[in-house]
């Protein structure tokens, strides 16, 4: 009976219920059985897999959910990977993303601020404190990477944004639309507190980076910041941060994202 790490941390609104539930009904009609095997001392939730097709459910799962690399050989350069933000608030000129790697090193994914800054402000001299609040770059916030060296001799890696997840950013600066980012609820809550704050009118709609990150795309003309206390109310144990267009233009210029 295979363990196998998958891409979500299980934090926040999140139960094991909830996870076990979600990936069960991914592989119905396949003669296996998942159940929630706990998490990593990161969060990573595991699962153990059995029964005659657990080789297909595996490789479903992979496709549709992603599986953490099981050690650092798996880990190649120029590779691109998924992964969550961690210590946003506590390093001052490198962003770590954790790779979910479950081998005995704990090894993260390092996104300097020079190199942020070329990607995501035309090169310009901007704190990585800004960068993370300007582009929500918080906990757990899902980040995909492209790897640019191996394992050095601080045991991380060294990374930029990948090229999709630059062109994510470019669209919603592109768009003029706020974003409210929430972290740590599922969508149906979000949804829900949507519909109790009587805010429907001010959102086009709700879109998911992960089953408990979840993006509020505001209609033109309503803030994400006045939102925050509004549906804040109804999800106690999440984070609420807002993504500002206008802000970010502001600050960094039109010019990284006029391509």
């Amino acid at each position: 009976m295979p363990t196998v790490t998958v891409l979500e941390k299980l934090y926040g609104s999140g139960s094991p219920e909830t996870f076990e539930n979600l990936y069960s009904s991914l592989v119905s009609g396949l003669n296996v059985q998942l159940s929630f095997a706990g998490t990593t001392n990161r969060g990573w939730i595991q699962l153990d897999v059995s029964g005659e097709d657990e080789t297909v459910a595996l490789s479903l799962l992979e496709q549709e959910v992603g599986l953490a690399p099981a050690s650092l050989d798996d880990i190649e350069k120029f590779s691109v990977m998924e992964g969550k933000v961690v210590f946003s608030s506590k390093s001052k000129d490198e962003l770590y993303v954790d790779l979910g790697v479950v081998s005995s090193e704990t090894c993260d994914a390092v996104l300097s601020e020079k190199r942020l800054c070329a990607q995501l402000a035309d090169g310009g001299e901007l704190s990585l404190q800004s960068l993370v609040e300007l582009f929500c770059l918080y906990d757990n916030v899902p980040l995909e990477v492209k790897i640019i060296e191996g394992v050095g001799e601080n045991k991380n890696i060294e990374a930029s944004l990948s090229e999709a997840q630059f062109s994510l950013f470019r669209d919603w600066v592109r768009s003029r639309f706020d974003r409210l980012v929430i972290l740590g609820s599922l969508f149906s809550d979000v949804e829900r507190a949507v519909k109790l704050s009587r805010h429907s009118r001010d959102v086009i709609k709700i879109e998911s980076l992960g089953v408990l990150e979840q993006v509020v795309l505001c209609k033109l003309g309503t803030d994400a910041v006045g939102l925050i206390p509004k549906l804040g109310r109804y999800l106690k144990s999440a984070v609420l941060v807002p993504f500002s267009p206008k802000k970010i233009l502001e600050v960094v210029g039109s010019q990284s994202f006029d391509w």
